[in-house]
């Protein structure tokens, strides 16, 4: 009678393994089709945030993270106030842009997706 459970076990354990196997690519294979689509875009995963700060404008709340081994802020915008990401890591997709800051160019990220990882 044991190796019968052994076996269901074995066979749940599987079915969990390759359950989550397939929501891993699934993931994958919606960033790869947003990537191959948008040639600007970039995908980091697992970066470190080591400052999130939030500011009302209009009626929208603009959010700025500054991500450990990068200089230029990384900003994204939402309806509602977010979760306080600092210290957290985040899985980003991203592209440059360029702001006009009193007449000075000044270079910054647009995050499209954000996740935490």
């Amino acid at each position: 009678m044991q190796t019968g459970y052994r076996f269901v076990f074995a066979v749940v354990l599987l079915y969990l393994f390759l359950g989550k196997q397939g929501a891993m690519m699934a993931k994958k294979s919606e960033i790869d089709k947003l990537l191959s689509k948008h040639d600007e875009l970039t995908h980091s995963e697992d970066m470190s945030v080591e400052s999130h700060v939030q500011r009302n404008e209009d009626q929208w709340f603009v959010n700025t993270l500054m991500i450990k081994g990068y200089d230029v802020p990384f900003r994204f915008r939402r309806k509602k106030q977010y979760k306080n990401l600092e210290g957290a890591r985040v899985n980003l997709t991203y592209y440059p842009i360029t702001e006009d800051v009193a007449g000075f160019p000044f270079e910054a990220m647009k995050v499209v997706r954000i996740k935490v990882s």
